[in-house]
């Protein structure tokens, strides 16, 4: 006479470790996923804002910048700097990496925004491979 032996399923000799390490694994992947996603959020609102887009929009059309960087400038990695923003005022001191066909380099943008309107005091191109700054609040001059 042959004797079977039924064995416990993998899942019930091994509950014991699985449900809590299961359990903490999704609590990290969730943890993940949500810094993901407000970073992602963080960097769009700053990508979306008047100075971000005016300081792109400005090295983009100046012909010194185009000169030095080539032709398709855009954005070549993380902004560096901060905007703080309340109702209708704000302050913006951001760094944005920007690239072209032919080189590569940085705008900065310094400007305050009151009653809805912002001024900028600062905005400039500071080409990477010379280090030349090109101020593109004056266009008559070629650096600051």
């Amino acid at each position: 006479m042959t004797e079977y032996i039924q064995q416990k399923s993998w899942f019930r000799r091994n509950w014991l470790w699985v449900v809590p390490a299961g359990g903490c694994l999704t609590i990290i992947l969730l943890f993940i996923f949500g810094i993901g996603a407000a970073i992602f959020g963080v960097t769009k609102l700053f990508t979306e804002s008047a100075p971000y887009t005016y300081a792109l929009e400005q090295a983009s059309n100046d012909e010194r910048v185009i000169q030095f960087l080539g032709n398709s400038i855009e954005s070549d990695g993380i902004m560096q700097g901060n905007i703080s923003l309340s109702n209708n005022n704000g302050h913006a001191d951001i760094t944005i990496p920007i690239k072209g066909t032919k080189g590569s380099g940085s705008v900065t943008i310094i400007g305050e925004k009151e009653d809805g309107t912002w001024t900028y005091e600062k905005l400039f191109v500071t080409i990477k491979e010379t280090n030349e700054q090109i101020n593109l609040l004056d266009k008559n001059l070629e650096g600051i």
